[in-house]
């Protein structure tokens, strides 16, 4: 199981007093271990925002919640074939995966050297996870996020050629259904066009926030479960 980290000092809004017209809920606090696994079982993640000039660590709860559900992911005829050209590994990798998440070279990137470091921390307590994909036993793509019961929150992906992002995508959807996908939430955070062409749909804030409370209480997958 995860290392519990140290608990944060910080108290959350509770989500009552939410705007509910406003994704951004909260200002303030730190990226430790303890804040981020606390915020992200009350529905929230981190993502650094300018306001006034000043750059500033903003907590974020989607009034539409992206979410992928397990059952919805549509698969085409070349992804399939795709997916039988690439070698899947988990956490093999977790730091370059990040790293290449958080390229500068990517457009409107977010994922600074401090937001880096803090996933490192949690990937080394067993929280944040890598899924790879590999060809030629050289990384081509991937996803990493945070894993916590049955949540899984989908942070960025990558790839470095066609398909290898959506075959990393694939493969963490199969290694969820495991007898307890009904529970299980798939998180990435916004729908977008690119994600909404692969199955991802909105959810409601209370409805999220309702089956994120369930998906809690759900054994983690075991291809994420730490060595005894």
């Amino acid at each position: 199981m995860p290392i519990a980290p140290a608990p944060t000092p910080w108290a959350f809004p509770h989500h009552s007093t939410w705007d509910p017209d406003d994704d951004l809920v909260a200002l303030g606090a730190d990226l430790d271990s303890g804040t981020l696994v606390t915020a992200y079982g009350l529905g929230l993640f981190p993502m650094p925002v300018t306001l006034d000039g000043d750059e500033q660590l903003g907590w974020f709860s989607p009034v539409e919640r992206g979410v992928l559900p397990l059952d919805g992911m549509k698969v085409s005829r070349s992804l399939r074939r795709s997916a039988r050209d690439f070698e899947i590994r988990i956490d093999s990798a977790f730091d370059e995966v990040l790293a290449q998440c958080g390229s500068p070279d990517r457009p409107d990137g977010w994922i600074t050297p401090a937001f880096r470091q803090a996933y490192g921390r949690l990937h080394r307590l067993g929280w944040a996870h890598s899924v790879e994909a590999w060809r030629d036993d050289e990384l081509v793509g991937g996803l990493y996020g945070v894993s916590i019961g049955g949540l899984f929150a989908g942070e960025s992906m990558f790839h470095r050629e066609r398909d290898a992002s959506k075959v990393a995508l694939l493969a963490l959807v199969e290694l969820l259904d495991d007898g307890h996908a009904e529970q299980r939430v798939l998180d990435v955070q916004w729908q977008t066009p690119h994600l909404a062409s692969l199955g991802v749909v909105r959810r409601q804030r209370g409805e999220y926030l309702e089956q994120l409370e369930q998906s809690l209480r759900v054994p983690l997958p075991a291809a994420f479960r730490m060595d005894d």
